[in-house]
């Protein structure tokens, strides 16, 4: 593993320039529910190639916006396709840079004190399982992780009966904390949020059918400078990254 690494790290390497590492060799853009992994990642490719990786998090619908707006980003990372594709319609992608990178799952959660038991399934009783608290969701009216819920919401019938009750987070790490805190008593995150909180834990997983196939994908911006950002972009896409990725519960989606 370390062998295999090294060779992966080193023709990295070897095809970016040798001028001195900028403050910010490479920006990157990426949707919320990819900081831990991506943290990782920005780390070993750094200490392999001397340059350095910023990561800006947040909701791919407000990326992909702020991007839509000039944004000086170098690489985008969104959460799903439709911000991707967004992006890529104003021709703001390089040519032949955009890849689907990875792949995750929709999960209930609640506290990791909370007994909750709530199979999920066509009308399950997920209205009088809240009563009259919330449900901790980002925006489904934007975000990627929001518009999956509500999808696998309305496909098995439960949308309506809570929909009032929803706690629109600005992304899916926000809603994730307000179960983490106890502030909700049940959330839908992606897997790989409630794998990385420790306050939280998986009542049940959503059914593959009920929502659209989670992917993300990640593409070079046409306006990046950054000699660095297609050279990282390939070391995500390595094997020994994928074993990172894979740490953190994230499934290849290649």
């Amino acid at each position: 593993m370390r062998r295999a690494l090294g060779a992966v790290l080193m023709a990295v390497v070897t095809v970016l320039p040798a001028t001195p590492a900028r403050a910010a060799d490479v920006l990157v853009f990426a949707a919320a529910s990819l900081k831990d992994a991506l943290d990782e990642q920005a780390r070993r490719f750094e200490a392999a190639s001397g340059n350095k990786v910023t990561v800006s998090y947040g909701a791919s619908s407000a990326l992909a916006k702020q991007i839509d707006n000039g944004a000086p980003a170098d690489l985008f990372i969104s959460a799903d396709l439709a911000w991707m594709d967004h992006v890529d319609q104003r021709k703001l992608l390089a040519a032949g840079t955009r890849v689907n990178l990875l792949r995750n799952a929709l999960v209930l959660i609640a506290p990791a004190s909370s007994k909750a038991s709530l199979p999920i399934g066509p009308n399950f009783a997920l209205a009088a399982a809240l009563g009259r608290e919330k449900l901790a969701m980002a925006n489904p009216d934007s975000v990627p992780a929001g518009k999956y819920g509500k999808r696998a919401l309305e496909y098995l019938g439960v949308w309506a009966s809570v929909e009032r009750q929803v706690a629109r987070a600005d992304n899916v790490r926000a809603a994730l904390a307000l179960v983490s805190r106890g502030e909700a008593p049940l959330g839908v995150v992606y897997a790989t949020d409630a794998f990385a909180d420790r306050g939280v834990r998986i009542v049940d997983t959503f059914p593959p059918a009920s929502h659209p196939q989670i992917i993300y994908p990640a593409a070079v911006l046409a306006s990046s400078k950054a000699p660095a950002a297609r050279p990282f972009l390939a070391y995500l896409r390595s094997e020994p990254a994928r074993a990172v990725w894979e740490k953190f519960g994230f499934g290849g989606a290649l």
